[in-house]
């Protein structure tokens, strides 16, 4: 006897979207936390050193990729697909698709791992060709992404499993999962860095071990749910195929951001010693905010979207989008002004200490400047996009991450003359800016999304706020010259005096303008 999936429960509303997002945003922002730390440890012990560019390359290549399979195109693909046979098939079909999708994509990734493996130098040439000229350089990067690159197949199974998980609703366990790779790497950089010839390769196979326990860690809990994979290939499966076929355009609509850094990266490498390193520094700020709480509303309102959308219930669908419209910017535009203001300060407080100079602080504060105009919209992008691929329409973001690439491939190479990596940073935030707007107006235009009512008093309410930030952080920040003079722990300390008096009077002065807790959860 087929067994029967419970009737499904009733639509999320925006209190537990809320509360979901709260959840996935305290795990995310734990692990970007721990992120930091890693960090600092990192840029402790290797600065921005040739042997710490190499590893960033060695590092963002799987990565890159990481994000883009992963977390990008078969994400938006595969959770749409899952919702549909969770609400309208059995347990048992749910189950033939994991089983299915699960062995199609491991056989995949099994073979793209050892092309990687196999043509690493190839890789770093194409992915860092500034470094055909330092073969010290390219022979540890290419060492390195040997190590580094079987990440991908690990992670992306990683993927499928948190794609389950936050399909049924444990939203928890796939947000806490990088917690693992930034204490495998912590780990690995403190104790494993003496017992090799090149100090760094421990942060490589830090990476690789990292690729192990996150996967182990996410099977007990699919368990709980009846749905651990069992890999079974089936291309022919009417689900798989369908997954399949939203993949690969899908690679382009919600990546176009990570395909952006990389051609900054591309660049960086033909520029000066040091600017690799740099722009990760900025970019690991930068995302913080993204990693927080962006990355976290669009995770949980892709579910509820799907679901909405098999359900035929556009007025839903156009509330939830509009509310996760409101919560992106009600963080995105204060975290986005704090990191313009507090560019020095925040990269003197992680990252300037051991190996890291001053000079390398300001060069990575110019670049986090650049980023921070991109924040917000890279936020909206990781909202906006779910609205179409909820919908299972592929071909309007593929357009749209056709003319954001060329975009800013045309800033890149405009900018990188006068601005150096300065410029890439600036031609990345400049795109998500046009892809955000793009991809909010091609919503608007279709009739799916419709704003709902109280946007006058919203926006009033946020741009007051962030005034009497600014003017309050302003008023309170010290001279770059004592951050440098400063030891770590006065340096934390004036840090957390400046973010808690920000977040304080943003706080207070939305509740002094008439928000309320209330208004957070209409949708």
């Amino acid at each position: 006897m087929t067994e029967q999936v419970p009737p499904a429960a009733p639509e999320p509303k925006a209190p537990t979207l809320l509360r979901s997002g709260m959840v996935v945003s305290i795990m995310t922002l734990l692990s970007r936390v721990l992120g930091m730390v890693r960090d600092v440890v990192v840029a402790a012990y290797f600065g921005s050193q040739s042997e710490a560019d190499a590893f960033f390359i060695a590092f963002k290549i799987p990565n890159f990729l990481r994000r883009l399979f992963a977390e990008g195109a078969f994400a938006q693909a595969f959770v749409p697909v899952l919702s549909e046979y969770r609400a309208k098939r059995s347990l048992e079909d749910v189950k033939y698709l994991v089983n299915g999708v699960a062995g199609t994509l491991g056989i995949t990734l099994v073979a793209i791992t050892a092309l990687g493996v196999a043509g690493a130098p190839v890789l770093i040439t194409i992915f860092a060709p500034g470094f055909h000229g330092d073969t010290e350089k390219l022979a540890l990067a290419t060492d390195m992404l040997r190590i580094t690159f079987p990440y991908l197949l690990l992670i992306s199974l990683t993927a499928l499993c948190g794609s389950i998980l936050n399909s049924y609703g444990r939203f928890a366990v796939p947000a806490f999962t990088p917690v693992l790779l930034n204490l495998s790497m912590i780990g690995a950089t403190v104790l494993m860095t003496p017992y090799f010839a090149e100090p760094i390769m421990a942060l490589a196979w830090g990476v690789f071990i990292a690729g192990v326990v996150q996967l182990l860690f996410q099977l007990p809990f699919l368990a709980q749910i009846k749905l651990l994979p069992m890999p079974r290939p089936n291309r022919k499966h009417e689900g798989v195929k369908r997954i399949m076929t939203l993949m690969l355009p899908a690679l382009f609509g919600v990546s176009v951001s990570q395909i952006n850094l990389l051609l900054d990266t591309v660049l960086a490498s033909f520029l000066e010693t040091g600017s690799i390193s740099w722009l990760y520094y900025a970019d690991r700020l930068s995302e913080l905010p993204l990693g927080a709480f962006g990355i976290a509303i669009g995770t949980v309102i892709l579910p509820a979207l799907s679901r909405q959308h098999a359900g035929e219930d556009p007025k839903a669908f156009s509330a939830t989008l509009d509310w996760a419209i409101r919560m992106v910017l009600l963080v995105g535009v204060p975290a986005a002004l704090a990191l313009l203001l507090l560019a020095e300060p925040l990269i003197a407080t992680l990252f300037h200490y051991g190996a890291m100079t001053e000079r390398d602080t300001l060069q990575a504060a110019a670049a986090l400047r650049a980023y921070s105009i991109g924040v917000m919209t890279f936020m909206l992008i990781k909202v906006l996009a779910p609205g179409y691929f909820a919908r299972q329409d592929i071909k309007t973001p593929v357009k749209i991450a056709i003319i954001c690439m060329v975009v800013n491939m045309g800033f890149n190479l405009i900018l990188i003359w006068p601005l150096a990596h300065v410029g890439l940073a600036l031609a990345t935030s400049l795109s998500a800016v046009l892809n955000a707007s793009l991809l909010w107006w091609g919503l608007r235009k279709a009739g799916i999304y419709q704003a709902q009512a109280g946007w006058g008093v919203f926006a009033f309410r946020l741009v007051t706020a962030c005034i009497a930030m600014a003017l309050v952080i302003v008023w309170m920040v010290p001279g770059i010259e004592q951050w440098f003079a400063w030891a770590w722990q006065r340096k934390v300390l004036e840090m957390a005096l400046l973010v808690g008096a920000g977040i304080g009077i943003f706080v207070l002065t939305l509740i002094a303008t008439g928000m309320r807790m209330r208004h957070l959860r209409q949708g």
